[in-house]
């Protein structure tokens, strides 16, 4: 099964693709090839440039007090596992805490860093990172693995706070929805949302159905049509019926 996630509004749009930013720089800074630590940096840049686009901080901690109370309210609930609520919950104050601390702006340690936004600014050429544009990185590149990875890891752990907080975000969210079973006839898919309101969706079917899920939405209702997919043809909604599960996220 492959599933498509899709946001409905800018915020959650942020989350998901920081979500998707922090998971390339765990991903790439953990092995040892000057190559990947090199993908590791640009991507570290890249969630320096995402998350200094809106209060990201402050709108965490809004949404995470928020839910808090939310879940507090649970306690009572014998249907909740007194276990699972007290472990969101601590995750959620030591995560608040830890948001706090962050000085300043988000990433303000990397700004202040002349040699990585000497970097940053070159890396935006198309390869204007070369050794001969950047010599200083080139041997930063030919350091031995660990220490890079200690530099790396030292960049970006001022801002796991934000990855930790948009974690328990996106699991509640992800967690929110109830799932139906949908037929997109011909390929096309309509629901009315009748005042409801979603922040997000997920859409999850067979991956071998060589097709993708195209979304439009709006406070009324939300329109999916699947396409089909191929490298030597132009994209055309598939002419068969797709089975997929549907699931309207929202806080």
């Amino acid at each position: 099964m492959i599933t498509y996630d899709h946001p409905l509004n800018e915020r959650i749009r942020t989350l998901l693709r920081l979500e998707d930013l922090f998971a390339k720089v765990e991903f790439f800074s953990a092995r040892t090839e000057s190559l990947d630590h090199h993908a590791a940096l640009l991507t570290t840049f890249e969630i320096l440039e995402v998350a200094s686009r809106a209060d990201l901080k402050s709108d965490l901690l809004q949404e995470l007090e928020r839910q808090k109370v939310l879940l507090e309210g649970l306690r009572s609930n014998p249907a909740i596992s007194e276990t699972a609520l007290n472990e969101i919950l601590s995750n959620i104050r030591k995560t608040s805490e830890n948001l706090l601390k962050i000085p300043g702006k988000v990433g303000q340690h990397l700004r202040e860093n002349e040699w990585l936004m000497g970097i940053k600014q070159r890396a935006c050429i198309p390869g204007g990172a070369c050794e001969f544009d950047l010599p200083s990185y080139h041997y930063w590149l030919h350091l031995p693995p660990e220490t890079r990875h200690q530099n790396l890891t030292e960049w970006i752990a001022p801002m796991l706070p934000i990855h930790d907080g948009l974690v328990i975000v996106l699991r509640l969210l992800r967690d929110s929805g109830k799932t139906s079973r949908q037929v997109a006839a011909q390929g096309a898919f309509q629901q009315m949302l009748s005042g409801k309101v979603v922040q997000m969706l997920r859409i999850r079917f067979d991956r071998d159905i060589p097709c993708i899920p195209e979304v439009s939405a709006n406070k009324y209702a939300i329109n999916i049509r699947f396409v089909t997919f191929g490298e030597l043809s132009r994209a055309k909604t598939c002419e068969e019926d797709i089975e997929f599960d549907l699931t309207l996220c929202s806080l």
